[in-house]
């Protein structure tokens, strides 16, 4: 005979029990019932007994976890919540300076030392690293980009003659967010337009 005809033919009558910590189980009423365990009331054929605890044991974690969780809960909730904390005068300047440069499009130029010269550029883009300075913030905002060789755009530009247009991009991370700096040089003025986006 399989278990499952056992199952079937199980004619013991049973007790619903629980015990401390509100967790039940069901006990063969011919018995005694374990230390610990008490009958709650209910009796009846296994099935019977299973669907009843499956109707009143909704949460299974034992009392004194609930108990333990409700309390924690209780001593959050009564806490006095911190001040907000005033953010430094620095702060909000760094992150309004990413937004800034994320909206439009800014002045910038190539910032090159010791000279200025079309052929310094060329240099510091075949070195893939060139810094962009956007030349409306307060003090100006220099910053390093490393290009990204796969958008970096070079068709416009004649750095013999001086002339056309150098389209750079390349990742930075600016006040601790990563952006990608988008500027157009004119090789003439070695001047342009730039923008930030967020990564």
């Amino acid at each position: 005979m399989g278990l499952q005809d056992q199952d079937r033919e199980d004619t013991t009558i049973y007790k619903v029990v629980v015990n401390h910590e509100e967790q039940y189980s069901i006990w063969p009423e011919y018995k005694e019932i374990p230390l610990g365990w008490n009958d709650v009331g209910k009796g009846g054929l296994k099935q019977e007994c299973l669907a009843y605890i499956k109707e009143v044991w909704t949460d299974m974690r034992p009392l004194s976890l609930r108990e333990h969780m409700e309390e924690a809960a209780r001593r959050r909730a009564e806490e006095p919540q911190p001040p907000p904390k005033p953010k430094s005068s620095r702060k909000p300047k760094e992150e309004d300076l990413v937004s800034l440069l994320c909206k439009g499009a800014h002045p910038v130029e190539a910032s090159l030392r010791p000279e200025k010269t079309v052929q310094a550029l060329k240099d510091r883009i075949d070195l893939g690293y060139v810094h962009i300075k956007f030349t409306e913030t307060k003090g100006g905002t220099e910053l390093g980009v490393r290009l990204d060789r796969d958008t970096l755009d070079l068709s416009q530009a004649d750095f013999e003659n001086q002339a056309g247009t150098a389209h750079l991009e390349g990742e930075l991370t600016l006040d601790y967010v990563k952006v990608r700096c988008v500027a157009d040089i004119n090789l003439q003025t070695l001047k342009g337009e730039g923008h930030l986006v967020r990564l």
